[in-house]
């Protein structure tokens, strides 16, 4: 399938846009009219520079308001026509995306507008140019693909004819169905958009919501899958608006936004699997992976390693031993659940975080297929060194610097590496936690969209509706991305700019673990006679809960006493408490009774005003665990 992309998508100057979309690898690109207006480059210029860069410029856009205007106004626009054709020649693209008429149209007519198209592809025709008429969403005479269509179909000129823009059709809930009806000699260009399904108008939607393919809720592969059966052969583009990708590092758009089309191109292929279709656009297959089977590890980086230390062992983990080659190194278990700590101060880690989640390491069937397939997908690899003999884990670096590392399974469930560290290879059958309930991973807003889709197409994990949970500084958005069978859950999360635990580098909102166990009373109990202080709750929330759900007071005493916080759903009930934050990293402790699926998210406002709390008062001020007396 050939790759293109819009200079609409990415920030920088026009040259800065080629040279990040060829560095990404797609084929081709979209000049759009105003980066070379603005830009100090020849189109001559821009030109040459494409195909030094081994890119084809494969469309010109838009021209704006040729059609449906009264004939007082015809001969202005045959006189743009034909300065933007003579440029276009200079330019070296034969291709020119004609947008249905939103400002000028007077005349609903379509043989009005099949008329001017067609002296428009005359005069086309005459510099070797073709028109992909493209109806927009909001077009005042013309919004609908088919109608753009049959205006083409009545045009009746070689050339002239339609553009397909996804957003344009999906947004305004069109069929994409009678796509297949096109003539594919007719679909003269493709634009791919998606978008999270909101509730505004659909000019406002398109201008500042527009996403990659997979980043948001857009039935892209049923688009996809139409287009094929068509016939189309011609290049498969991005023209995506977003606010947050004019800020972002071009380069790093342009990488994301290629994943998103070979991701799309590999669901496409799969959906159409054994169906009777000539596919001229040839879609290529991504390595197929199944879905990880757990997490194998994870890694926490810290410049304050006693304290660090100090809560893993009131959380009832115990050190299992230092790497054999790297002594900053060391790994604790509890169960089944490996926490490596990273010794920030002896690594001389750059501008580490005093203590964050560094790497998450995931049990898979395949490693090397799975590391095949993040690789074809443009995932940055993790260089990592190992000494003789050492396990080879092979990683790739998720959006937010996260190393996320592709772990073979074992058959008794002891991995391979922890051999390194001296480890026991027995598992524990009596300890209290029984493995990792999920990873809620922070993620700064301007690279959501792309953390979803990552997860998506790297680790085969399916993304679940969104939801807004309040906090003392703002709505955090939240996202869970899970494998089928709940064995990996993880919730991506973005706050609002001010941070709801102070002013710290990095995510703007705290990451934390949750560990899954079967008795949080129990192991609650354990960790305040370590020593811990947990988050505390206030109450305020415990008379609340009495109310909620008609508990026995006894029970909601118990719960007050150990800050243990309480939800219910149909499927069962759920236990959990959270310790303090260090540096952009707490955990949290979860029991979960019968068929009980969330994540205590009506809980989550307790937690974030406790934190905003915690990280705003002197310490004298924090109280200790109750039960906990302090010296003197």
């Amino acid at each position: 399938m050939r790759t293109s992309i819009a200079t609409v998508c990415l920030s920088g100057t026009l040259e800065e846009k080629l040279h990040a979309a060829a560095a990404a690898g797609f084929d081709g690109i979209e000049i759009f009219e105003q980066d070379l207006v603005v830009s100090p480059s020849s189109p001559e210029r821009i030109r040459d520079l494409a195909a030094e860069l081994g890119l084809g410029l494969d469309l010109y856009q838009p021209f704006r308001d040729a059609e449906g205007v009264g004939p007082e106004l015809f001969p202005a626009v045959l006189r743009r026509a034909a300065a933007k054709f003579r440029l276009m020649n200079r330019l070296g693209t034969d291709t020119v995306l004609v947008c249905s008429n939103v400002a000028t149209a007077t005349v609903d007519d379509d043989a009005v507008a099949a008329r001017q198209l067609r002296a428009l592809g005359d005069l086309a025709g005459e510099h070797g140019v073709r028109l992909a008429y493209e109806a927009l969403a909001w077009g005042r005479y013309v919004d609908d693909f088919e109608h753009a269509q049959r205006i083409v179909e009545l045009a009746d000129h070689p050339s002239v004819g339609t553009c397909l823009d996804s957003f344009h059709i999906l947004s305004r809930g069109w069929d994409p169905a009678p796509i297949e009806r096109i003539p594919a000699e007719k679909i003269f260009f493709v634009q791919l958009a998606d978008a999270p399904l909101l509730s505004m108008d659909v000019l406002s939607w398109s201008r500042h919501h527009r996403v990659f393919p997979g980043e948001g809720d857009f039935d892209m592969v049923g688009f996809m899958t139409r287009l094929v059966r068509s016939g189309y052969d011609g290049p498969v583009s991005l023209e995506i608006f977003n606010d947050a990708f004019r800020q972002a590092d071009a380069r790093r758009t342009a990488v994301d936004g290629l994943r998103s089309l070979r991701w799309l191109e590999d669901r496409t292929r799969r959906a159409l699997a054994g169906q009777p279709v000539r596919d001229r656009l040839e879609l290529q297959a991504l390595p197929a992976v199944a879905e990880p089977a757990g997490y194998d590890f994870v890694e926490i980086r810290t410049a304050r390693l006693g304290e660090t230390t100090r809560l893993l062992h009131q959380l009832g983990f115990a050190l299992g031993g230092h790497h054999q080659s790297k002594e900053h190194v060391q790994v604790w278990v509890q169960g089944p659940v490996r926490v490596v700590v990273v010794d920030a101060v002896r690594e001389a880690a750059p501008g580490a975080s005093p203590t964050e989640i560094a790497a998450l390491g995931f049990t898979v069937e395949d490693p090397e297929t799975a590391a095949d397939r993040a690789a074809r997908l443009r995932a940055r690899p993790v260089e990592r060194t190992q000494g003789p003999g050492e396990q080879v884990l092979r990683g790739v670096h998720a959006p937010d610097g996260t190393e996320i590392f592709f772990c073979r399974a074992s058959p008794d469930g002891v991995p391979p590496w922890l051999g390194e560290f001296g480890a026991d290879d027995a598992l524990d059958p009596a300890a209290l936690v029984t493995g990792v309930d999920h990873v809620n991973m922070a993620q700064p807003w301007q690279h959501y969209d792309e953390a979803v889709l990552f997860y998506t197409s790297v680790l085969a994990l399916e993304a679940q509706p969104a939801q807004d949970v309040p906090g003392p500084s703002g709505l955090v958005r939240s996202q869970v991305m899970r494998s089928a069978d709940g064995a990996v859950r993880m919730p991506l999360n973005v706050a609002p700019a001010a941070a709801e635990q102070g002013s710290f580098v990095g995510a703007a909102y705290p990451e934390h673990v949750a560990l899954a166990c079967s008795d949080v009373v129990a192991a609650a109990r354990r960790a305040r006679r370590r020593g811990l202080a947990p988050l505390p709750v206030p109450q305020n929330y415990y008379e609340d809960l009495v109310a909620r759900f008609d508990l026995d007071e006894a029970f909601v005493a118990s719960l007050q006493e150990l800050d243990l916080l309480y939800d219910r759903d149909a499927g069962g009930e759920f236990l959990h408490f959270y310790t303090g934050t260090l540096g952009t990293v707490f955990f949290e402790v979860v029991e979960r009774r019968g068929g009980y699926a969330g994540f205590g998210a009506p809980n989550a406002p307790v937690r974030l005003a406790a934190q905003y709390r915690r990280s705003h008062e002197p310490a004298a001020r924090q109280r200790p665990p109750r039960g906990v007396t302090t010296p003197g």
